[in-house]
C-alpha cells in the first residue's frame, strides 16, 4: 500500500465527525477558563472578588483573539470567559467546528499562559445563531450573567471577610433574591450600583472606523482614508440600552 492509498484510508477516521457551521448562520464562540477557580484562589494570589491584573490579562487575551486571523466583529469578556462574534460571512477553515474550537482554545490558552507565567487552559464551544435577534439575546444573556456573578461574588467575599468559611457563606446566600443580596451589601456599606461597570457589565472589544488624513501618492493631493482601530469599552450600558448598542454595532458591521 503506497502513501496516497494509506492516507486516503486513514483520513476517513480523522474526519468522520467533521461538522461545519451552516451558511448564513451567525457564529459566536464562547471560551471558558478551565479550573480557573483553583487557579485564582490557590495557585495565584489575585485580589477578591475582582482583580484588575486578572481583568487586564483577560482583555489582552481577547485582543489577541481579535487579531488571530479570524474576522471577529465583537468580543465580550467577563470573569474568566470570552465571547466572540464572527463576521457572518467568515469562511476560514470551511467553518469546521473542530478547527474553530481547537484553534481558538489553543490561542487563548497560549496567550493567557504567557502573561500568567503559569499553565492556564480554555475550552471553547460555538453557538450557531439563526438571526440578529438571537445574537442580541446571546450577548444580553452574558451581560446578565456578569451582573449576577458580580453580585454573588461581592456578597460571598463580604461574608468570608467577616469570618464565615466557604460552606457557611454559600449556605447564607442560598435562596436569597437579587434584592436581598443588594440589601446584604448595602448593610455593609456597599451600594451595588456604585461598583465599577466592568465588574457588573463586562468589557467589550470591537473595531471602530475612523477617518485619517492622508496623501494620494499618485496625485499628491490631500485625501481622507478610512481606517479602523480596536476599541475597549468598559462602560457598557444595561438592558434596553445595551440592546440598542448591539443593534447599532450589527448595523455598522
Amino acid at each position: 500500500m503506497n502513501f496516497d492509498e494509506l492516507d486516503q484510508k486513514m483520513r476517513v477516521y480523522e474526519t468522520a465527525a467533521d461538522t461545519c457551521v451552516l451558511p448564513d448562520m451567525y457564529m459566536v464562540a464562547r471560551l471558558d477558563g478551565r479550573g480557573f477557580t483553583r487557579l485564582t484562589k490557590e495557585v495565584c494570589t489575585f485580589e477578591r472578588p475582582f482583580d484588575v491584573k486578572f481583568r487586564d490579562m483577560m482583555v489582552r487575551t481577547t485582543k489577541a483573539l481579535l487579531t488571530s486571523g479570524f474576522r471577529i466583529i465583537y468580543a465580550f469578556t467577563e470573569s474568566d470567559e470570552i465571547s466572540l462574534l464572527f463576521d457572518r460571512e467568515e469562511q476560514l477553515f470551511g467553518r469546521k467546528l473542530r478547527k474553530l474550537n481547537s484553534l481558538l482554545a489553543g490561542e487563548a490558552s497560549a496567550q493567557f499562559s504567557l502573561q500568567l507565567v503559569q499553565v492556564a487552559t480554555f475550552d471553547c464551544r460555538i453557538s450557531q445563531l439563526p438571526n440578529r435577534d438571537r445574537v442580541i439575546d446571546y450577548f444580553r444573556w452574558r451581560s446578565a450573567d456578569a451582573a449576577r456573578n458580580a453580585l454573588n461574588a461581592h456578597c460571598y467575599w463580604c461574608l468570608r471577610k467577616e469570618g464565615r468559611d466557604a460552606r457557611q457563606a454559600t449556605q447564607q446566600l442560598s435562596g436569597l433574591t437579587f434584592g436581598q443580596k443588594n440589601e446584604l451589601l448595602f448593610q455593609r456599606g456597599i451600594n451595588f450600583n456604585d461598583l465599577p461597570a466592568w465588574q457588573k457589565q463586562g468589557i467589550a472589544i470591537y473595531w471602530k472606523e475612523f477617518d485619517k488624513p492622508a496623501v494620494n501618492p499618485l496625485t499628491g493631493e490631500s485625501v481622507v482614508a478610512l481606517r479602523r482601530r480596536m476599541t475597549i469599552n468598559d462602560q457598557l450600558p444595561r438592558k434596553a440600552e445595551y440592546t440598542e448598542f448591539l443593534t447599532q454595532l450589527l448595523d455598522a458591521s
